[in-house]
């Protein structure tokens, strides 16, 4: 588990850390704006796109082969970014990135469900909950460092550099440490290989424009969804299909109310988390005038206070359920709201001082949420489908995550547009829409609450 959380933690944190790096890439390479939104984006997308797939043929064939094999990718990949001379060299690397990153991620979820008891998963899942929050939230802090020691010209290389020996050494560790296969992952028929086409266009034509929102305008945006939309369903009627025949993803697992309700609180939440850090960063960065290093340490409160949250957590939730993520879910929100209310009496540079508290709280929320949501939702998977459930969770997550970018960023540069270069109002602005996709995730949360009760109440 240990080598484990230690790949988790850096194919996570390599969606963050790039943030602060841009304005550095930009000015080494020559980046276009389209091609600064595929540095960051194009990774995302990635990794977005083999997590099923990944997580399937992992519970099929073993997840320690999968594992080294993604890490591999992910170890060249970053070295290959770090070399980078050009727009296309850099883009193409950061595509690898994210797919072997996509790889990874799955077995990890799986390897927690094959290796402990149900009963024992609290803590192995509240120590990947707290490296799910910590490396995204962390990233920043982590990159302006090393862009203060290394240099502004050169600082964004070792971001990039920095996975190499991390990699190798979690390589060899992996390759020694993480079981084989054992007889219940050979299934009687190989991997659904019309699923994964379907479902592949399928995410792709959902997550691509909004990637792109940015860049691109008029009806193709929507034609796409609709398109990947309805992709989508197909997959969902193929794989019906195909009940008892090896499919992709067991859609019989959605009948479980703790996985259908957990993967869509995971994706609402997904998708007003991760967007947080981004327009605070630009808030700080672009509006106030921080230092990467000084907008990284203005995060660190969230961070301590996920990692913290999530350790807990997963000490606590086989005694409290999901009331635990309900609460978690209200902190993130009273403390996100206690940022609008601090930010409407300090401005200036004072911000980050003023925000700490505030973030500090809703980082401990943010903790009793991800680690005992992931719990939760794949407590009722069959080890065997494990990488795959996981995998389907993940990837919700991800389409979370660029909905959120593509909607909170455009109110955020809406607004900034509107005021004249207000960051302030601007980033106020996006932090309501953030807690309106908290309150769906509230809702997903006392939903399954509430049917919990009701079904203990039954004879």
């Amino acid at each position: 588990m240990t080598v484990a959380l230690i790949a988790a933690f850096m194919t996570l944190l390599d969606i963050s850390i790039v943030n602060v790096a841009l304005p550095s890439i930009q000015d080494d390479l020559g980046l276009s704006s389209g091609g600064l939104q595929w540095v960051l984006s194009g990774y995302a997308l990635a990794f977005g796109l083999v997590l099923v797939p990944a997580g399937r043929f992992g519970d099929a064939h073993g997840r320690r082969r999968l594992f080294v094999l993604g890490l591999g990718g992910f170890t060249l990949a970053s070295t290959a970014a770090g070399l980078a001379e050009n727009e296309l060299w850099l883009i193409c690397a950061r595509l690898v990135q994210g797919a072997s990153a996509g790889v990874v991620n799955p077995q990890v979820s799986g390897l927690v469900q094959q290796l402990f008891t149900p009963k024992e998963r609290g803590r192995p899942f509240g120590a990947l909950g707290a490296t799910i929050g910590v490396s995204t939230a962390i990233g920043p802090l982590l990159g302006g460092a090393i862009i203060a020691i290394a240099g502004a010209e050169t600082g964004w290389r070792w971001i990039f550099f920095i996975n190499v020996p991390i990699g190798i050494v979690a390589i060899v560790l992996g390759s020694r440490w993480i079981p084989g296969p054992s007889g219940e992952q050979r299934p009687r028929q190989g991997i659904d290989p019309l699923g994964v086409v379907l479902l592949g266009a399928g995410v792709a034509l959902v997550l691509l424009p909004l990637v792109q929102e940015r860049q691109w305008h008029g009806p193709i945006t929507w034609i796409l969804i609709a398109a990947g939309l309805a992709m989508l369903g197909l997959f969902v009627a193929w794989e019906v299909r195909r009940r008892g025949a090896a499919p992709l993803v067991d859609i019989g697992l959605f009948r479980h109310r703790s996985y259908a309700l957990g993967s869509l609180l995971a994706f609402a939440y997904f998708a007003g988390f991760t967007t947080t850090f981004f327009i605070f960063t630009l808030f700080l960065q672009n509006g106030l005038r921080y230092s990467p290093l000084e907008a990284g340490l203005a995060v660190t409160p969230f961070a301590v206070g996920s990692a913290s949250g999530a350790l807990l957590g997963g000490r606590i939730v086989n005694r409290y359920g999901r009331v635990l993520v309900v609460t978690g879910l209200g902190m993130v929100i009273g403390g996100l709201l206690l940022v609008i209310l601090a930010l409407e009496f300090v401005s200036g540079r004072g911000a980050g001082f003023a925000t700490a508290l505030p973030l500090l709280c809703a980082g401990i929320g943010s903790g009793l949420v991800i680690s005992p949501n992931q719990n939760l939702t794949l407590s009722e998977v069959p080890v065997a489908e494990a990488g795959s459930a996981g995998g389907v969770l993940q990837t919700g997550q991800r389409i979370g995550s660029a909905l959120g970018i593509a909607a909170i960023g455009a109110v955020f540069f809406n607004r900034l547009a509107a005021t004249g270069g207000d960051y302030g109002e601007a980033f106020r602005t996006g932090l309501y829409v953030t807690i309106g996709f908290m309150a769906l995730a509230l809702v997903a949360a006392t939903a399954d609450v509430v049917a919990g009760h009701r079904a203990g109440r039954r004879p």
